[in-house]
């Protein structure tokens, strides 16, 4: 304790004998104004000490009648009135105190979980740091966030008894896959959790972007939920609905982005590829091999949109040179070898590309011994996606038929592979690529054998 805090505590002992002296005296007046003076003493201690000057109060007060004789009216009614004003402060601002204290919570809730909600990019991290947010609350110790899975209502965050039950899907009795109301949702909820973890309950609709996102469950024993508490768990909703609704328009914009992308890749390919597929086949294998590599999703994205756009230059290339069946002079390969630059020039403005994405297509046909174009880089200098790429890259070009040459076969295609690794290739990227080629019973990259 404080040291303000001991003389205030050692002034209440001095006050409370003071109470009893002024009882023992007789004195009615100083004894009520003992009692007043000590509990605003009490006061700012908070908890029982604030009572300690109304009980002190009764006690010396009966005292005072037994050793005094009886009392008039005015006496007891005073005494009555005073005890009473003194209980009624004491329940008011134990009362203000809970609610101050209650606001505390609240609002550190809300910080902690507005960051947590700030930080999150996946919808998964998102429920997580909702459902953490409501649950620092402290107003129910059983809450689920159910939310929908292609159409199926699932537990996909969970406290208390309903932790069990998190990630399984809940069947509506006679409906197995609808989307509910809220309140049959809730139902079938509820009926998840062992009786005696039953009681009050409240259901709270999680809405973002115009339309529903989920369904906030909560339950606890004993008193039902207040309207500032149904308030408060509405504002929880309102910031997890936001936050998803705009992780779901960001996931459509992203979407959008590369289906026009990859459209743009199928447009290039007719113009350089006859056979088509070429755009398909190095996407799909570039972006399997990098998940089996252990890249995180936002690496393979940015990984993919490359490959969507990896000859994007070659929009600039002159057909007598794009489709000459003959071997390149010193000027045409000049050409032909410039359409990685121009590629990356011409996606610059294109601001929501990452540079890795930007990299692969500048990059794409270096080579690891630093003979490649167009900045003759070398070794791990070479973008990391642009290595992986071009070997993916290269087995696509052997494995499929050109005007110039016949498709190779599989069995041919990966022994040059690994004639070119620690020359034209990346080892690492070579033996990760054969690897998950020979494991596959089929995959997008033309395996002919």
């Amino acid at each position: 304790m404080k040291p303000r805090g001991w003389t205030v505590s050692a002034l209440l002992v001095v006050g409370v004998t003071g109470l009893f002296w002024a009882a023992f005296m007789g004195q009615a007046t100083l004894l009520a104004g003992l009692a007043v003076a000590l509990a605003a003493l009490a006061w700012p201690l908070g908890g029982a000490a604030r009572w300690v000057p109304l009980v002190g109060y009764v006690v010396a007060f009966l005292l005072s009648a037994s050793w005094g004789g009886a009392l008039g009216m005015a006496e007891l009614t005073g005494a009555l009135l005073l005890a009473g004003g003194l209980g009624a402060l004491g329940l008011r601002d134990s009362r203000l105190a809970a609610e101050a204290a209650g606001l505390r919570r609240v609002t550190a809730a809300f910080q902690k979980g507005s960051g947590r909600l700030a930080e999150a990019d996946r919808a998964e991290d998102i429920i997580r740091a909702g459902v953490a947010m409501v649950a620092d609350l402290g107003l129910a110790p059983h809450l689920a966030y159910v939310g929908y899975v292609r159409g199926t209502p699932q537990v996909l965050g969970a406290r208390g008894a309903f932790a069990e039950h998190l990630h399984r899907p809940i069947y509506p009795a006679g409906d197995s896959h609808s989307v509910q109301a809220d309140h049959a949702l809730a139902d079938e909820v509820l009926a998840l959790l062992p009786p005696q973890a039953r009681g009050e309950w409240l259901a709270v609709p999680v809405t973002g972007g115009g339309h529903d996102l989920g369904l906030l469950v909560f339950s606890r024993p004993g008193t039902p939920f207040s309207a500032a508490e149904r308030g408060t768990l509405d504002s929880c909703a309102c910031l997890i609905g936001s936050q998803l609704g705009q992780w779901e328009a960001i996931c459509e914009l992203r979407a959008a982005n590369d289906l026009t992308l990859r459209s743009l890749g199928a447009a290039l390919e007719r113009r350089d590829d006859e056979t088509g597929g070429h755009t398909t086949r190095v996407v799909g294998a570039s972006v399997r091999l990098a998940r089996l590599l252990g890249w995180d999703e936002e690496r393979v994205a940015a990984l993919r949109r490359g490959a969507y756009l990896h000859d994007l230059g070659k929009l600039a290339i002159p057909d007598r040179v794009l489709h000459k069946r003959g071997p390149l002079d010193t000027e045409e390969r000049r050409i032909i070898e410039s359409h990685s630059v121009i590629g990356y020039n011409l996606l610059q403005d294109l601001h929501f590309l990452p540079a890795e994405t930007l990299d692969l297509v500048r990059h794409h046909h270096e080579r690891w011994d630093g003979s490649g174009y167009p900045a003759r880089l070398r070794g791990h200098d070479i973008p990391e996606a642009a290595r992986l790429f071009a070997v993916v890259d290269v087995y696509d070009a052997l494995t499929s038929a050109r005007p110039y040459k016949a498709a190779w076969p599989r069995a041919r295609a990966v022994q040059e592979l690994r004639t070119q690794a620690g020359r034209q290739l990346d080892p690492q990227y070579v033996e990760a690529f054969i690897r998950m080629i020979e494991a596959e019973d089929h995959d997008d990259v033309r395996l002919v054998s």
